[in-house]
């Protein structure tokens, strides 16, 4: 999994891509990646799979703030994203939610 960034100066945004390879999906259909910036929506950021397999979705997020998210896979696995700038406690016991600095 990964996360890039490219900060856009004149639009005071910062877009992030959010990429998960097809060998980390283990055989998922469909990926979405949850957080903060969306409310935790299950539904509302969809990744789109490329012909190599890759998942991936891009955000316009402000700078100057930090997001928690997850991945979900297949509408009931949930992962983080190991390359991420660090990871929270969440209320739930021994889960952790992945965090991005922008």
């Amino acid at each position: 999994m990964s996360i890039k960034k490219q900060y856009l100066k004149k639009k005071g945004i910062c877009k992030v891509t959010f990429a998960v390879p097809e060998s980390e999906g283990n055989g998922a259909r469909k990926v979405h990646v949850v957080g903060e910036f969306n409310n935790w929506s299950t539904t509302a950021t969809p990744m789109k799979r490329s012909r190599k397999g890759v998942f991936t979705a891009s955000l316009d997020l402000q700078p100057g703030q930090q997001y928690q998210f997850r991945y979900l896979f297949d509408e009931h696995r949930w992962d983080n994203d190991k390359e991420a700038d660090k990871s929270m406690g969440t209320p739930y016991p021994d889960a952790f939610n992945s965090v991005i600095q922008i």
